[in-house]
C-alpha cells in the first residue's frame, strides 16, 4: 500500500506535477485503486442557505457584497425548504448535502441554532450533513458535530504565498485554526482550493504541501477550477485547460491517497472525456445539480448519464465514516458562549479588488458612494 506522508515538500510535489502526463495518470490510478473503489464516485448536492452579502473580498466570489454581480440575495432558508431540497437530493442520488452560507464566521445566535436544526434533519434522512459557514470557534464545531454534522468545508484556496493576492479580509493562519477547532470532534474536514486564478504552478504545489502535512490529512479535498464571474475581481481569467485540472487531480490523489478528491467548481466547461480523465486520475467524488452555490453545474441526468456510460456507480452514505448521532438541542451539551473571536483581518490593499470595488460603486450610482 502507498504510504501516507505528512512530509511532503513543494520540490516534491512540483516533480509529480510535472511529470510526463501518461506516466502521471498511471500512477495516480494505481494509487487510486489501493484505497477506493475505482468505479464508485461520492455524489453531494452543494445548497446556498443563505445567499449573496458577504462581507468578504475574496476576488473570485460573486457573493461579495463589495462587488456588482448578478447575484440574488436571499435570507436564511426555513429548516422546512432544507430538508425538501434535500429530499430532492436525496431522490436524485445524492448521499451529501453541503449547506453554504455567506458569511464570514459563525456567530452564536437564532440563525446558528437554525442551522443546527437543518443538520439534526438531514442527518436524520440517513444523508451526510457537510457545512461551510465560514470560521468556527471550538465550541460552535462541538455544536455542530453534537447535531450530527458529518463533514466541515474550510478551503484554503489556494497557496498561504499567493493567498495574499486574493483575500485581504481575513488571515490564512485563520482558516488553519478553524480546521484545527474542527478536529477537537469527530467532524470529518473538507479542505481544497481554486486553480485557475492567476496563480503559478509552485503556488498550487504549495496548496497541497499546506494540505498534506496536516495530520490527518482532510478526509475530502475539493479541487475547483475558477469559474470568472463578470463583475469579480477575476472576471477576465481565462478558463484553466483541461491538462492542468488533471494534473491537479492527479497530484492530489498521489500526495493524499485515502482522500475523496472532489471535482467540484468548473465542471460545466469540461467535456466528458475531459471529466473522464479526472476519474481515471482519481477523482471520486462530485457535486450534483444545476448549481454550485451561485455558479453554473451540470443537470444531475447529465451526471447520472456520465456515470451509466462510464459504468461509474454513486457511493452510499457513511461508508467512510460511521454515521453521527443526533443530540437534540434539549439535550445538548455545549451552550452558546456568545464569543467574539479575534479572527484577523490583514486589510492590505489588493489592486484588482480595490478596481472591481470602485467599478461596483459606479454601477450602482451615487448612492453607493
Amino acid at each position: 500500500m502507498s504510504e501516507t506522508r505528512h512530509d511532503w515538500t513543494k520540490e516534491e510535489i512540483l516533480e509529480i506535477y510535472n511529470k510526463p502526463l501518461m506516466e502521471l495518470l498511471y500512477e495516480a490510478a494505481t494509487v487510486h485503486r489501493e484505497y477506493h473503489d475505482p468505479n464508485t464516485v461520492q455524489v453531494s448536492t452543494l445548497l446556498s442557505i443563505k445567499t449573496g452579502g458577504c462581507p468578504e473580498d475574496c476576488g473570485y466570489c460573486p457573493q461579495a457584497a463589495r462587488y456588482h454581480t448578478d447575484i440574488e440575495g436571499n435570507d436564511l432558508m426555513t429548516v422546512q425548504q432544507v430538508k425538501a431540497q434535500a429530499l430532492r437530493a436525496k431522490a436524485s442520488g445524492s448521499s451529501r448535502v453541503c449547506m453554504g452560507a455567506a458569511w464570514r464566521n459563525v456567530k452564536d445566535g437564532p440563525e446558528f441554532d437554525q442551522v443546527l436544526e437543518m443538520v439534526r434533519t438531514i442527518n436524520k434522512l440517513d444523508m451526510e450533513v457537510c457545512c461551510t459557514l465560514g470560521m468556527v470557534t471550538e465550541n460552535q464545531a462541538k455544536r455542530l458535530a453534537e447535531a450530527g454534522l458529518y463533514a466541515y468545508n474550510h478551503n484554503l484556496d489556494t497557496s498561504e504565498e499567493y493567498y495574499k493576492e486574493v483575500i485581504s479580509t481575513r488571515g490564512y493562519d485563520d482558516r488553519l485554526q478553524t480546521i484545527e477547532n474542527v478536529r477537537k470532534t469527530n467532524v470529518t474536514v473538507c479542505s481544497g482550493g481554486i486553480i485557475g486564478m492567476g496563480e503559478s504552478v509552485e503556488d498550487r504545489a504549495g496548496m497541497l504541501v499546506a494540505l498534506s502535512t496536516l495530520n490527518p490529512q482532510p478526509e475530502s479535498v475539493p479541487i475547483n477550477a475558477l469559474v470568472a464571474v463578470e463583475g469579480t475581481p477575476m472576471e477576465e481569467q481565462e478558463p484553466v485547460a483541461i491538462w492542468e485540472m488533471v494534473r491537479m487531480v492527479a497530484t492530489t490523489r498521489i500526495v493524499m491517497p485515502k482522500t475523496q478528491v472532489r471535482l467540484s467548481a468548473g465542471r460545466t466547461g469540461m467535456s466528458k472525456e475531459g471529466q473522464a480523465l479526472c476519474f481515471f486520475a482519481g477523482a471520486n467524488s462530485i457535486f450534483a445539480g444545476d448549481k454550485l452555490l451561485t455558479t453554473p453545474n451540470p443537470d444531475v441526468n447529465e451526471d447520472m448519464e456520465l456515470f451509466k456510460q462510464l459504468g461509474l456507480n454513486p457511493q452510499r452514505p457513511f461508508v467512510k465514516a460511521p454515521k453521527p448521532e443526533t443530540v437534540e438541542a434539549e439535550d445538548s451539551r455545549y451552550q452558546p458562549l456568545g464569543e467574539k473571536p479575534k479572527w484577523s483581518r490583514p486589510n492590505h490593499k489588493i489592486q484588482r479588488n480595490e478596481e472591481a470595488k470602485e467599478k461596483a460603486k459606479m454601477a450602482r450610482g451615487p448612492k453607493a458612494k
